[in-house]
């Protein structure tokens, strides 16, 4: 990897005393470099990655249908704004968790689900049967780019020298121990209306299609949904940041959308294919050259980035540590409609990690499950980008903290950041070649 994409320690492009708005607007020089691509991930930096997941875990764990999820929207919208990104809407839909579905867990592979008797059909998240997908060869690179086997695991939780330790949910506030934490996060949730925000990039040359990038703002467990589903969201808001602005153009427009109720059974990104597929590529008004809904070439979801810690150990622990084989997991799923398409999507952000990543490497699986990309499935291509594989390990343990009140902004590591910057740095570059990214010299 070439010197300008090493590793960028705190503060190279910004003063710690800047606020986010205010770093929006740094734009960093120009690299001596023809590839445009390689100047826009340079944009990327560690440092500015926290800043954003620390400021979204203000709002707690920012639970669908409370005033403090209500209170992060207002703030992501006004983000994208202070970006550039200021074409920004707002999907509306109702919310009514169904009927007699409280307390217990789900069976289906439709979304997690919510404490309090908020429960989605489906909405548990189950475990995977037999070997884990995903494994693929690695490249070698700087002693972390190596293959990554999935273990053998069985129904109902991971197994290792006969270790069970079942993917859980943490329905209790008071295993908060932080009593202002679980004052912020005490309001329960109210069935009702509900909102979501994204920002469109719109492309120069065909503003009629478009990619859309996705995480989910909103999250579960009494802690402060840093990972779950913080670092998703930031990156997103991230790549809108480079995109939005202004000398940088694109063929193709890119939607930034930032999903509520994932935990409820992806509710959120279901209203929106339901409400906005059948407008695709309708210009409106006619003769206008504008495309509210852009015909979809591909769907790009990011849910859980940072925490690769490996497999429990034989006491049911996990590492302190991240582990040398951490990796970026990209998955897709084999038995929808466009599993074809959305394999070779998957391998274009493999290729792209492997030019524009700066640690790890990228490794591809065929059963995405229990994310805001699944109702999007069958009418595009769609992927996942995640820390670990969700069902044959995510879902069986090996995040600890995972809906948990741990989910905390510190009990994150520099390590564990990076990872997700690596993620942001494979999703822009991959992007940037889909879309046809270039900019334009500065007057």
């Amino acid at each position: 990897m070439k010197s300008s994409l090493r590793r960028q320690s705190a503060g190279l492009f910004l003063c710690a005393t800047l606020t986010l708005a205010q770093q929006s607007t740094q734009v960093e020089p120009a690299k001596a470099t023809d590839d445009p691509i390689e100047v826009l991930v340079g944009r990327l930096n560690l440092e500015r990655y926290k800043a954003t997941i620390k400021s979204l875990t203000k709002f707690g764990d920012r639970r669908q249908g409370t005033d403090r999820n209500r209170a992060a929207i207002d703030w992501i919208e006004a983000q994208l704004k202070s970006y550039g990104c200021i074409n920004t809407e707002r999907i509306q839909y109702n919310y009514q968790p169904p009927a007699g579905r409280g307390g217990g867990r789900g069976a289906g592979a439709g979304g997690d689900f919510a404490a309090g008797g908020d429960v989605a059909p489906g909405g548990g998240a189950t475990a995977a049967r037999g070997a884990g997908a995903g494994g693929g060869a690695g490249t070698g690179r700087g002693g972390r780019r190596g293959g990554n086997q999935s273990p053998t695991i069985g129904p109902g939780g991971s197994r290792r020298r006969g270790v069970r330790t079942p993917d859980t949910m943490n329905n209790d506030p008071l295993k908060q121990p932080d009593l202002r934490l679980r004052e912020l996060d005490s309001q329960p949730s109210s069935p009702g209306p509900r909102e979501e925000v994204y920002c469109t990039k719109i492309g120069a040359t065909h503003p009629e299609e478009m990619y859309i990038l996705g995480a989910h703002m909103d999250g579960i467990g009494f802690g402060e949904a840093a990972n779950d589903d913080g670092s998703g969201t930031a990156l997103v808001m991230e790549i809108a940041r480079i995109f939005s602005s202004p000398e940088v153009q694109t063929k193709s427009s890119i939607r930034f959308a930032l999903w509520n109720n994932e935990e409820t059974g992806t509710n959120g990104a279901r209203a929106y294919v339901d409400q906005r597929r059948e407008l695709q590529g309708k210009e409106s008004p006619p003769g206008s050259g504008k495309y509210p809904e852009p015909k979809w070439l591909g769907m790009i979801q990011h849910d859980t980035m940072m925490f690769d810690h490996g497999m429990p150990h034989k006491d049911g622990t996990i590492g302190k540590d991240q582990r040398p084989e951490a990796d970026i997991n990209i998955e897709y799923q084999i038995t929808s409609k466009y599993a074809e398409e959305a394999m070779q999507l998957a391998r274009k952000f493999q290729f792209a990690n492997e030019k524009y990543a700066t640690d790890y490497p990228a490794n591809i699986g065929p059963h995405m499950t229990n994310t805001d990309s699944g109702p999007f499935q069958d009418f595009v291509p769609s992927i996942s980008l995640r820390e670990n594989e969700r069902g044959a390990q995510i879902g069986n343990g090996w995040d600890p903290h995972h809906h948990q009140p741990t989910d905390l902004y510190v009990t994150y590591s520099d390590d564990d950041f990076r990872l997700g910057l690596n993620a942001t740095q494979t999703t822009l570059s991959a992007v940037s070649q889909l879309a046809g990214v270039r900019i334009q010299a500065q007057k």
